[in-house]
């Protein structure tokens, strides 16, 4: 496959903070690319022998199983697709791996991510965020540290505040 039709060079943040992305994407289905390192298609991604170049992206879709959750454990990233900004299925694969799964390595928000929802995407277990090009990084980190406080329990506060609030009392 042509270099060409890999996505490269987007703005990413990882664990709050800006990086340079050295990893491409490719949503090709049913071609392998000759660059590396490569997010490639969760399907043929597990066509492939294990190597440390090459990660998959799951489709908003995926059936989080447990059998799959074991299989990306040994994956040097995980990528979750956000086909638009209104689909919200790819917090909760993002939540499942690391909340039920366990799962300890980079989970990477790609697609329609703006900078909205990044806050949101943090606290459910994403830790790299790849901005959609036309979202600009200043805007994004701010969003990042946008709320000092939160209710609910999330991967990143196992407690709601009013249990946190009954501890100190």
């Amino acid at each position: 496959m042509p270099d060409s039709q890999l996505e490269k060079a987007r703005t990413l943040i990882k664990l709050g903070q800006p990086e340079e992305d050295t990893w491409s994407l490719s949503r090709i289905e049913d071609e392998m690319p000759s660059s590396r390192p490569v997010i490639i298609p969760l399907a043929l991604w597990m066509e492939q022998p294990l190597d440390e170049a090459l990660a998959p992206w799951l489709p908003s879709d995926t059936e989080l199983t447990g059998e799959l959750a074991r299989i990306l454990a040994k994956a040097p990233l995980v990528a979750i697709d956000f086909p638009a900004f209104t689909d919200g299925r790819g917090y909760t694969l993002a939540r499942l791996l690391r909340e039920r799964y366990g799962y300890q390595g980079e989970i990477r928000a790609v697609g329609d991510v703006l900078v909205d929802q990044l806050f949101y995407m943090s606290r459910c277990g994403f830790d790299a965020l790849a901005l959609r090009d036309d979202q600009r990084l200043d805007d994004a980190l701010r969003a990042l540290g946008a709320f000092s406080v939160s209710y609910q329990p999330a991967v990143d506060v196992d407690e709601p505040l009013f249990a946190r609030r009954l501890k100190q009392a």
